[in-house]
């Protein structure tokens, strides 16, 4: 055999070795996820708030408490949360939001919350409707897509 074909074999196995690793810290981590999921379900109850503020901060710089900050891995100190600062009942908290109804949060309105410790989970409005997130801005791949798609004579993706 050539030494051509045994670097492929070898690198052919590496490959192989590192996706079994990939699916198996996939398969524990979705574990860990549902197991945190039941947690915030069984959790959550529905609250009054008054929104102040919303922003996305470092955990360092978010204002929540200290026990917070030391709880969470090294490695997610430095990204951004989605933050919101709330007034519920007499004090001022410092939230957690759910990525997915983060843009959907009005600031300056009372809304009706559902909370799970200082994690929000979904959001209503209580007087009112909530006005639905702006629409992002298309990029110029994307619109050259859809018009391209347009000519072909597809349905357009969503």
């Amino acid at each position: 055999m050539s030494t051509g074909w045994i670097v492929f074999f070898v690198i052919l196995g590496i490959i192989a070795i590192a996706i079994l690793a990939l699916v198996l810290l996939g398969k524990k981590a979705q574990k860990k996820q549902a197991q945190q999921q039941e947690a915030i379900e069984a959790n959550k109850q529905t609250v009054s708030m008054l929104i102040i503020d919303k922003k996305r901060l470092k955990i360092k710089d978010s204002g929540l408490p200290q026990a917070v900050i030391a709880q969470t891995p090294k490695w997610m100190r430095g990204s951004k949360l989605p933050v919101v600062k709330a007034k519920v009942g007499p004090q001022i908290m410092t939230l957690i939001s759910d990525e997915k109804i983060f843009d959907s949060i009005p600031i300056k309105k009372e809304v009706k919350a559902t909370v799970s410790g200082i994690y929000i989970v979904g959001v209503k409005g209580l007087h009112g409707k909530i006005e639905a997130a702006p629409a992002k801005k298309k990029g110029f791949f994307k619109r050259a897509m859809e018009a391209a798609q347009e000519k072909a004579g597809a349905k357009p993706l969503k």
